[in-house]
């Protein structure tokens, strides 16, 4: 029993050798270049100070919630169409990671509209849609951990995963399509950051990108192990009762 338990984790870690191995290194070496250009080398921003710093990991936080979610969506189409177990479990993976990195930016954007708007939080439309995207994919974890394990779920899960993305775009859109105290990154002329900022800026999109991917092809592979095994002791229970 124990052997063939240890079996079927082993192949559900077998595949990307590659990205197991290589994808942790580029990230550990991401982040520390991303630390040391936030933190070091880039400029002290000259009317907030060195709180302004947050500002690299807030906005490369934001963006891994982002591409976290648009995996979940395009893992969830993928399901509905192939009905492949796999697409169901980069989903919820996905989704779990989302989350985490949606919570950093909610309260990173937090400790820095304390320092320059003089409170923790308020309803402007960018932090409210944001806060929605959270309220949704925490729902889609709940509601997946509600619904039975099996097919039923996953197609549940999947929709739900189509049908969630909405706000992301909704969220990004929001400082355009409404007024908002929230400043604007990317505008049509480009970034609107000091240049000397900017190296800063994108070594944190890149290594929060990296930790984000690694961290989701961790719980894939933790996610199918899991449920392989589930799956493994129903039909040991099945064949009990068929025993008597």
């Amino acid at each position: 029993m124990n052997i063939r338990l240890n079996a079927l984790a082993g192949s559900a870690t077998a595949g990307l050798p590659g990205l197991r191995f290589g994808l942790p290194v580029l990230a550990a070496a991401l982040l520390l270049a991303a630390l040391t250009e936030a933190l070091v080398i880039a400029p002290t921003e000259a009317a907030m100070g060195d709180i302004q710093r947050i500002f690299y990991f807030h906005v490369a936080a934001a963006w891994a919630a982002f591409l976290a979610f648009f995996i979940v969506f395009a893992a969830s189409v993928a399901y509905l169409r192939t009905k492949s177990a796999r697409w169901d479990v980069v989903a919820v993976s996905a989704a779990e990671t989302g989350v985490v990195f949606v919570s950093i930016a909610l309260v990173s954007g937090s400790i820095w509209a304390r320092s320059t708007w003089g409170t923790w939080w308020t309803w402007d439309p960018r932090l409210t849609t944001t806060f929605l995207l959270w309220l949704i994919y925490v729902s889609y974890l709940v509601m997946r951990s509600m619904v039975e394990e099996g097919q039923r779920r996953a197609t549940f899960a999947a929709v739900f995963g189509i049908i969630a993305f909405l706000d992301v775009p909704i969220a990004f859109m929001s400082i355009r399509w409404w007024r908002t105290m929230h400043p604007t990154v990317l505008t049509g002329n480009g970034f609107s950051v000091e240049p000397a900022m900017l190296p800063a800026l994108f070594l944190s999109l890149a290594a929060f990108s990296a930790v984000l991917l690694h961290l989701t092809l961790l719980r894939s592979m933790l996610e199918r192990s899991r449920q392989e095994v589930t799956e493994l002791r129903r039909r040991i229970s099945w064949m009990e009762e068929r025993r008597g």
